[in-house]
């Protein structure tokens, strides 16, 4: 099995840490990155796998090196120093002096082990949308793969981002490597941004777990909102702890009230199709040097937040009006399809806890 080789500071909690720093399944390919969750704090952690001529390791010695961060956002910068690491411990196994160095250089007062009241946590997975703060950002960073994420989803995206603005227990599938697979967790939790203020103090933080495994599953099922990955198709079995299955691009639900939530509706295309000409328009302004400071991935996150902060602005009007009625003159103007949504409206209001009341039917002769 594996087990935590050398670790400094010595007297830091890490168990379970061997089993979330190298995915099940990471024996069969060379080299890989993993997020993950422990306690309160974020890992980065790059695997390597070199063939050896030795019996007592059968062929091969794989190791991961990794660290570990009261938030992830910047861990991408130490990618390429964990990747070079990973290399030299394969190649001259217990030489630390360069991780001794690294950690002098860094280290930091870690969070209690028992945690801090909820209400003074940062809320670490929350993005960015100042480039400048970032200048080196790139897919080898979280917050550098949005484009990469839709063009894998494609309209499927606009199925996720309803699950995830509703907060389920959303649980990505993919055999490794499961560096990317992570991206996608981060980028799900952006999907459900909401910058206005006041919202939903009751509503579950949507958290991204990153890479789990069934050393997990305690901690999953007291979980009530969470965006993970995992390698291990056991878990598909598991119906109890995920509302969400995502299956490389098959998004599932095993819960028959979330089925409608299933399907691409009009509203749902036509808001695909302006996040495209939105990344068309950008694509082009870059070409002619007009605006090199625009992002697409500030696009992207802009564009659900910007959709997010619309639904949200609307519901609490309306709540806050004499007759509390919201209309299909409502939905579309939050950019929703007054039919096929119903089912997501009447579910956001609930877990929001909004008090207005839906009067837009189902449609019988339509």
């Amino acid at each position: 099995g594996n087990m935590v080789e050398w670790c400094l500071p010595q007297d830091i909690d890490l168990e379970g840490v061997e089993f979330k720093s190298m995915a099940s399944g990471s024996h069969k390919i060379q080299s890989d990155f993993i997020y993950f969750r422990k306690g309160l704090c974020f890992g980065l952690a790059c695997f390597a796998n070199m063939p050896v001529e030795s019996e007592l390791e059968r062929g091969a010695r794989m190791k991961s090196v990794g660290i570990l961060s009261p938030s992830y956002t910047l861990l991408y910068r130490y990618m390429h120093f964990l990747e070079n690491q990973v290399r030299h411990q394969l190649e001259m196994p217990g030489h630390y002096s360069h991780l001794e160095a690294f950690y002098d250089d860094k280290k930091g007062v870690l969070p209690d082990s028992k945690g801090t009241p909820t209400s003074q946590q940062p809320v670490h997975w929350l993005p960015s949308i100042h480039r400048y703060m970032y200048p080196e950002m790139k897919i080898t960073h979280p917050a550098g793969c949005m484009s990469q994420f839709i063009k894998f989803f494609g309209e499927q995206i606009l199925v996720l981002w309803k699950f995830a603005l509703l907060r389920k227990r959303i649980l990505i599938f993919s055999p490794p490597p499961v560096g990317v697979v992570c991206y996608r967790v981060y980028c799900c939790c952006c999907l459900a941004n909401v910058s206005l203020p006041g919202l939903g103090g009751t509503v579950p933080e949507s958290k991204p777990f990153f890479y789990v495994n069934v050393a997990d599953i305690e901690m999953l099922e007291t979980e009530v909102s969470y965006v993970a990955c995992t390698t291990e198709k056991i878990f598909e079995e598991k119906r109890d702890l995920y509302d969400v299955y995502v299956d490389n691009q098959n998004v599932k639900t095993h819960h028959e009230h979330l089925q409608p939530l299933l399907k691409i509706n009009n509203a749902d295309k036509e808001k695909y199709r302006r996040l495209n000409d939105q990344r068309q328009m950008l694509m082009y302004s870059q070409e002619v040097g007009e605006d090199c400071s625009s992002c697409e991935e500030d696009l992207f996150i802009l564009f659900f937040m910007e959709q997010n902060n619309r639904i949200f602005q609307t519901l609490m009007e309306v709540s806050a009006s004499q007759d509390k009625t919201l209309t299909a003159d409502h939905a579309r103007g939050m950019g929703l399809d007054p039919q096929g949504d119903r089912s997501f409206l009447l579910d956001l209001l609930e877990v929001y806890g909004i008090d207005v009341m839906l009067v837009i039917d189902n449609p019988c002769c339509t």
